[in-house]
C-alpha cells in the first residue's frame, strides 16, 4: 500500500502580497525608467536620493511590494553599476548622491517600458 502525497494550492491570507515576492534589481529598474520616463534625465548625472525616492515609492506600489529602504536602494544600485557618493547626514535627510551610468540608464528605460507595455520611441 503505497502513500500518495498531494501538493494543495495554500489559500492567500490577507497579508499575502499577490504578485509573490520581487526583486529589488527589478524595483530599482523600474523607478530608474520611472524617473526617466517623465522626463527627466538620469545619466551621466549627480542626483540626490531626495530626488529618487518618488520613483522608488511608486516602484514598490506597482509591484505591490513593501518600500525600499535608502540603505537597500544604495546597496543594490551600487550592485548594478550606479556611483554612490555619502554626504554628511545634516546635509540631507537621505545623505547620498547618485550617479548613473548611461548603460544602466538605458537598461532601466528598456525594462520599464516592457513592463509598463509601452514602446520606446526612437529618436530621429
Amino acid at each position: 500500500m503505497g502513500l500518495e502525497v498531494r501538493m494543495t494550492k495554500v489559500q492567500p491570507t490577507l497579508f499575502d502580497k499577490p504578485g509573490g515576492p520581487v526583486a529589488h534589481e527589478q524595483i530599482v529598474l523600474f523607478a530608474l525608467g520611472d524617473f526617466q520616463s517623465r522626463g527627466k534625465i538620469l545619466a551621466d548625472r549627480e542626483i540626490a536620493l531626495d530626488r529618487l525616492l518618488g520613483a522608488f515609492r511608486r516602484s514598490a506600489e506597482f509591484f505591490e511590494s513593501d518600500h525600499l529602504s535608502d540603505l537597500e536602494i544604495v546597496s543594490q544600485l551600487s550592485t548594478l553599476g550606479a556611483k554612490i557618493q555619502e554626504v554628511q547626514s545634516f546635509v540631507a535627510k537621505h545623505p547620498y548622491r547618485i550617479e548613473v551610468p548611461k548603460t544602466l540608464a538605458i537598461r532601466a528605460k528598456e525594462m520599464y517600458a516592457i513592463t509598463v507595455g509601452t514602446r520606446i520611441k526612437s529618436a530621429g
